[in-house]
């Protein structure tokens, strides 16, 4: 029996050991690497606090000031902060910070609005809809865990956007089909959505619209993109740690007719503890929102239009250069004339730089494996936030360039990656950043 003890204590101290070097190994290699997944970002110091805080380990079942537990005092005044946050930066009647994560804010959304069995309207995957908008086949939140029955919206290939028309057309063309959600917001969300538009379609069969904001939250704070709920969206869902930049958690805001319903269903059908800490860290967030995002946003969208034009020169073909390529943090890139989507991701990383291979229109109708489909999705929004500007977005595109396009050996780009990362290493829009970006921060 000591024998065993003792091997169980070894065998359990290499894990140990080996968790707290991959977590290193892993801020040492951000550190030195450009950044460029559209859907996550780096967050303040502030919020990374937070996150590291005891809130983390503490329960506050139900809503702020309706707890089922006792020692919630600070919790729930950092709750009710951030509603009040919320409300203020999106403009929002309703606001409720429980969800934790997109994927259970918008599930909350369809819990509200559905019943099993009733239609929804949402984006195919290949047009950039998410994968928690799908249908059951697809293995989608919406058809597999709320048994939605899902439509797509008909889509217009030239303005990469939903064409409310066809749409409509269809629906009357096939009758029977009575939607109860028409489900806006992508995560390949290049421009502003047809808010009024759809509302009115929906209008015309009693339905709700709710406008996934995961990707465009941070934009929607700081006055740029569009103002879906003033637009005609009844519900706005997101996730947090995008554009916002805060911790990965959830979020949905609302006119008031739909505060009560979503109230109800976030608990106890969803969850019950909703990870206090991210609600922290998401007040945080919020707060730098209000202060810094009027600048933030603009420059995120200054940036994603500098880096499609600078690959565009140095030949590679960045989506819809007639429409300016992107109103949004991302830029879609088809990469098909040099290597699949997969290729360039797996070549691009060993070169430090970190995005993600993605189906492209094309793709919908060539039926392309979505495992090496022709694209790569890029969003300069974490690089922004690091302090570069469009001269660092053409050495970016530069750097994108010689592995993509001219073959250059990506082991060698890799150092000249990490020297051009020193310089950007601070986290900015920001009330403090003492603490460097990736700095791994030990507390044991």
């Amino acid at each position: 029996m000591e024998l065993q003890f003792k091997e169980n204590y070894e065998l359990g101290y290499r894990y140990f050991r080996r968790v707290l070097e991959c977590l290193r190994a892993h801020h040492e290699f951000f550190r030195s690497a450009i950044p460029l997944v559209a859907s996550e970002n780096v967050p303040s110091p502030a919020v990374r606090e937070a996150l590291a805080s005891d809130f983390g380990n503490r329960y506050a079942e139900g809503y702020p000031g309706e707890r089922l537990y006792a020692g919630c005092r600070w919790i729930d005044e950092v709750e009710l902060m951030g509603v009040e946050l919320a409300k203020k930066v999106f403009d929002a009647p309703f606001a409720d910070l429980r969800p934790i994560s997109g994927v259970v804010a918008n599930l909350a959304a369809y819990t509200a609005l559905a019943e099993p069995g009733d239609v929804m309207v949402a984006l195919a995957v290949p047009h950039g809809g998410h994968i928690s908008h799908g249908k059951r086949s697809w293995n989608g939140t919406a058809g597999r865990v709320r048994g939605l029955e899902v439509v797509r919206y008909e889509f217009d290939y030239e303005r990469f956007n939903i064409d409310v028309d066809g749409t409509r057309r269809r629906l009357e063309k096939e009758g029977g089909l009575r939607p109860k959600i028409f489900m806006l917001g992508a995560s390949v969300f290049l421009f502003p959505h047809p808010v009024r538009e759809v509302a009115e379609l929906a209008s015309e069969y009693g339905a709700a619209v709710v406008y996934d904001a995961a990707h465009v939250a941070g934009l929607i704070a700081g006055g740029v993109f569009q103002k879906p709920l003033a637009e005609g969206a009844d519900v706005m869902t997101m996730s947090t740690h995008k554009t916002l930049a805060g911790p990965q958690h959830g979020m949905v805001v609302s006119n008031e007719k739909y505060a009560e319903p979503l109230k109800n269903v976030m608990f106890p059908p969803l969850h019950s503890n909703h990870h206090l800490h991210a609600v922290a860290g998401v007040t945080i967030a919020l707060a730098e929102a209000l202060a810094f995002y009027h600048q933030y946003a603009r420059d995120i969208v200054r940036n994603a239009k500098a880096i499609a034009e600078a690959l565009h020169e140095e030949g590679l073909s960045p989506l819809y250069e007639e429409l300016g390529y992107t109103e949004s943090h991302i830029v879609l890139i088809d990469v098909s004339k040099f290597m699949g989507g997969r290729d360039a991701e797996v070549k691009l990383e060993e070169a430090g730089i970190v995005l993600n291979r993605n189906l492209i229109p094309k793709d919908y109708e060539l039926k392309t494996d979505y495992r090496n489909p022709s694209g790569i999705r890029i969003g300069v929004q974490e690089v922004t936030r690091l302090g570069m500007g469009p001269s660092e977005m053409k050495e970016i595109a530069r750097f994108i360039a010689r592995v993509v396009v001219r073959g250059e050996d990506p082991k060698r780009i890799r150092q000249e990656v990490a020297e051009f990362r020193k310089d950007y290493n601070k986290v900015h829009y920001a009330f403090s950043n003492l603490t460097e970006a990736y700095q791994y921060i030990e507390i044991r």
